[in-house]
């Protein structure tokens, strides 16, 4: 009877305690995953590596940074020999222009244009700024982070400055170059990566320069030098710092 069962399968003889025979088990299953805690969304959060960047250095001779040496002396009091700063205030232009070739064709000159005589009248050097943003939003570096630039009355010891191409706000007048979403990206960009290196602490538009009078960042020895400015509008500056919300940067 044993016999019969055993060839039709429905008897096993006992494993024997020898050893040469083992038990067959299923294996438990694992435990279902933990759910993973969400991830509150970051917009516009730094990317893992900067922005692309086009270096095109202004030309920079003995010249130009001794007239910057001057310019430092006579506006800020200046009693170093060099042109080196450490920037904690960013601000924000536009050219006034329709190309980024004209831009960089405007600084280059080591002294200020004869055309523009309340310049000159102000200090030598020529105008310049850090970084240049064309209308599709790429970007070009025109001079060292660490070096003083002249391009914002009362902060270029502490500021870097940006200018895009175009002479209207965000929005503005189509016949007037008016500055675009792709230059509001990549000024943000660059910021959030200035940020890896330096203490930026306040990001403005130049035509609210003024409103940092009084305030610690604010030097300028000559009360009487003030221009207005109405560049790059406001409607563009407010979008920036709106995308840099939750990073320590305040306006002016």
């Amino acid at each position: 009877m044993i016999l019969f069962l055993w060839a039709c399968g429905l008897y096993a003889p006992a494993a024997t305690s020898s050893g040469d025979a083992k038990e067959t088990q299923e294996a438990p299953l694992p435990p279902p995953p933990t759910p993973a805690e969400p991830v509150a969304f970051q917009p516009d959060a730094a990317p893992a590596t900067g922005p692309t960047i086009l270096q095109k250095p202004l030309p920079w001779d003995e010249e130009r940074e001794r007239l910057t040496v001057a310019y430092r002396k006579q506006h800020q009091g200046y009693t170093g020999d060099n042109s080196k700063i450490e920037p904690r205030v960013v601000v924000l232009h536009w050219t006034g222009g329709s190309t980024a070739a004209s831009a960089w064709n405007t600084f280059a000159p080591t002294r200020a244009a004869n055309a523009r005589p309340e310049l000159a009248a102000a200090g030598e050097v020529n105008v310049s700024a850090h970084f240049l943003v064309d209308r599709d939003g790429s970007i070009q570096q025109l001079l060292p982070e660490d070096r003083m630039a002249r391009h914002c009355i009362g902060l270029n010891h502490i500021s870097l400055g940006i200018e895009n191409v175009g002479s209207a706000d965000l929005g503005g007048d189509p016949a007037k170059w008016p500055l675009t979403e792709a230059q509001l990206q990549a000024n943000v960009d660059i910021i959030r990566d200035l940020q890896r290196r330096w203490p930026i602490e306040r990001v403005i538009g130049h035509l609210e320069y003024r409103k940092m009078e009084g305030t610690s960042y604010f030097l300028e020895l000559d009360p009487n030098y003030r221009t207005g400015k109405p560049d790059p509008g406001a409607t563009f500056v407010a979008a920036v710092r709106k995308k840099l919300e939750g990073t320590g940067i305040s306006g002016p």
